[in-house]
C-alpha cells in the first residue's frame, strides 16, 4: 500500500513545509553546504550585529528619557530607525556575500 519510501513513515515538520511549498509551485530551497569556517564567520557576524543592536537600543531608550518635544522624540525615533536598518542591511550583504560562491 506503501506508494514510495519518501512518502511512508513519519515525517518530520520540515519535510511536511516542504511538501507544501512544492504543492504549491514554489522551489525547495537550496541545500548549500556551507563550510564549518563559513559557518563560524556568518555566526560571528550575527553576534556582532546583535550586540550593535542591544547598544542601539539602549542608547535609543537613553535619548528618549531625556526627550518630552513630540517633534524632538520623533526625530530621535527616526533616527534610530534609521540606524537600526544600517545596521541590519549591513549584517545581511556580509552574510549574503560569505554564501555566494567566490
Amino acid at each position: 500500500m506503501a506508494r514510495d519510501d519518501k512518502t511512508t513513515g513519519m515525517k518530520s515538520a520540515y519535510d511536511l513545509a516542504l511538501e507544501r511549498l512544492e504543492e504549491q509551485g514554489i522551489e525547495r530551497p537550496r541545500d548549500e553546504g556551507l563550510s564549518p569556517e563559513v559557518r563560524e564567520q556568518i555566526a560571528e557576524l550575527r553576534k556582532q550585529s546583535e550586540a550593535k543592536l542591544a547598544e542601539l537600543e539602549i542608547l535609543f531608550r537613553d535619548s528618549l528619557k531625556g526627550t518630552v518635544d513630540p517633534s524632538e522624540r520623533a526625530k530621535v525615533e527616526e533616527e534610530y530607525a534609521a540606524e537600526r536598518h544600517r545596521v541590519e542591511a549591513r549584517r545581511d550583504r556580509e552574510i549574503e556575500r560569505l554564501r555566494s560562491p567566490s
